[in-house]
């Protein structure tokens, strides 16, 4: 035998345990000393032997009785060996190769993953794809129909998706038998994973397609049309359905995702739906108030101006800010009164302020 330790400790349980409750031990401790999951470390590869030579005798109702009447001596006086008994036991041998973290996901349930490459003909979906577009702020006030150009994956022109070279088909696979799937089995597990040779697909093409090596896709660029919904906002990622890369094999095409950014070379500030500006005034303009233009993202409008207006005062335009993307209602535009002090004045006009500075009582 490869040790003398106790089997019962090496598995954790006690001499009482039950079948089921070795089973469970067992596969516990099988799954964290797999030298699959613990590359280069030589405890642990020693460790995973002396539970599989344990799990080996107490899995075994004869040999567990004689192993509880006589201990390991039974063993070591020519019993069995611990080669012999396990049969040549090997997860190489129960699994054919197959990695232990196929195993794993198959035993608990996980998904067994499916691997690219010339062999797989299952359908897939395609990819998803981005591109980004970049709009001015006066862009968003109406809906737009554009045009961008991706690079995508498109269907084989040649073999028209299948991968094949043209006159040629897949085959069925040889080692699955077109199910997808081999399953092994030896003491408790009885694990069904993928097949290594078509990956899962039930069919191995053994002539590719020259043009797009067996893929039955392959790059190039395409102009797609994208509505652009009015109000949108910076950062808004659009959903375009299928059109984004092909799918192998006759699964379905991924989707393009738009990425919005809008330069603003405005002087508008955005929040939400509504619009913000300032406008500067004279002095004047603000003791006698009155009509003045200002810019929008519509074009010129005349604002009125009350008298005595003070600086920072707001004005409010209703239903010229920027459209809701659902709704398409207007936001408001609102303009910051600013008092414009002017610097630099002629004798004159600073001869004019200075009376009207002591006309009420201010010396300067």
């Amino acid at each position: 035998m490869a040790t003398d330790k106790d089997y019962y400790d090496l598995l954790g349980v006690q001499k009482n345990a039950s079948d089921e409750d070795i089973k469970k031990a067992y596969r516990k401790m099988a799954m964290k000393y797999h030298p699959d999951r613990n590359p280069g470390d030589k405890q642990a590869e020693e460790r995973f032997k002396e539970i599989n030579e344990a799990y080996e005798v107490l899995s075994d109702p004869e040999k567990r009785r004689m192993y509880d009447q006589f201990g390991h001596s039974v063993f070591n006086q020519g019993g069995f060996s611990g080669q012999e008994g396990m049969g040549g036991f090997s997860f190489d041998d129960i699994f054919g190769g197959t990695s232990f973290e196929d195993i794993f996901e198959s035993f608990f349930g996980g998904g067994t993953s499916r691997r690219s490459g010339r062999y797989r003909t299952a359908p897939s979906r395609g990819s998803d794809i981005r591109a980004d577009i970049t709009l001015n702020l006066s862009d968003v006030l109406t809906d737009k129909t554009l045009k961008i150009k991706v690079r995508r994956n498109d269907v084989c022109d040649v073999c028209h998706g299948t991968g094949s070279r043209s006159g040629t088909k897949p085959q069925t696979c040889p080692r699955c038998g077109g199910r997808g799937t081999v399953r092994t089995t030896q003491g408790f597990f009885s694990i069904s994973t993928t097949c290594p040779t078509c990956h899962g697909s039930g069919m191995v093409i053994t002539d590719p397609c020259p043009a797009c090596r067996g893929e039955g896709i392959y790059e190039r660029d395409a102009n797609i049309t994208v509505k652009i919904p009015a109000g949108v906002d910076d950062g808004v990622r659009l959903r375009v359905p299928e059109e984004g890369d092909a799918g192998r094999f006759g699964g379905p095409r991924g989707d393009l995702y738009v990425l919005i950014r809008i330069r603003n070379d405005t002087n508008f500030e955005r929040r939400g739906n509504d619009l913000y500006s300032k406008i500067k005034i004279s002095y004047p303009r603000a003791v006698f108030g009155g009509q003045i233009e200002v810019e929008s993202l519509d074009g010129i409008k005349k604002i009125n101006i009350p008298p005595g207006v003070q600086s920072g005062y707001q004005i409010r335009l209703r239903n010229e800010g920027v459209p809701d993307m659902r709704t398409k209602i207007r936001g408001d535009l609102y303009y910051e009164v600013l008092i414009d002090v002017p610097r630099n004045l002629r004798p004159r006009e600073k001869e004019i302020l200075r009376e009207y500075a002591r006309s009420i009582g201010e010396i300067i």
